[in-house]
């Protein structure tokens, strides 16, 4: 597999994680093995409201976020490799969200860029999420 192929498996693989986690209807045990085995130790995650989130936090969000959304689907569009050295991808892609209870609008948009480094399986080293302009968010469907 090339790196595009394998970064856009792993990105889209999570993310449907997400979205079984947050619906309740993958077992609880997968939270380890599907998500957090693949965080390195020292991971920063930084949603679009600016905050810094370290393993620890993300995982109590994830532990408490079990099966609270049920009408909660995303969908990943735009994934592309803006740097790739060695063993690190440094990665965009866009995630479209409907039923997001935990955000201000049900239906979000937010352009994320994530380093990742190509172990097997890859390990992530850190997310930064920004929200899409308005004007780019309307201009696309949450039809998915």
């Amino acid at each position: 597999m090339t790196p595009l192929a394998i970064v856009n498996k792993e990105i889209i693989d999570l993310h449907d994680f997400f979205t079984e986690w947050f619906n309740g209807t993958v077992e609880r045990d997968q939270l380890e093995p599907r998500f957090l085995s693949r965080l390195h130790q020292d991971i920063q995650f930084i949603p679009p409201e600016g905050l810094v989130m370290t393993a620890d936090v993300i995982r109590q969000g994830f532990e408490r976020g079990y099966g609270t959304n049920p009408d909660f689907r995303s969908h990943i569009r735009d994934v592309g490799i803006r740097y790739f050295r060695r063993d690190l991808v440094l990665a965009t892609y866009t995630e479209w969200q409907t039923g997001a209870i935990m955000s201000a609008d049900a239906n979000n948009a937010r352009r994320t860029s994530v380093l990742i480094e190509m172990t097997d399986p890859v390990t992530w080293l850190h997310i930064q999420e920004t929200w899409l302009p308005a004007n780019e968010r309307d201009a696309r469907s949450f039809d998915f």
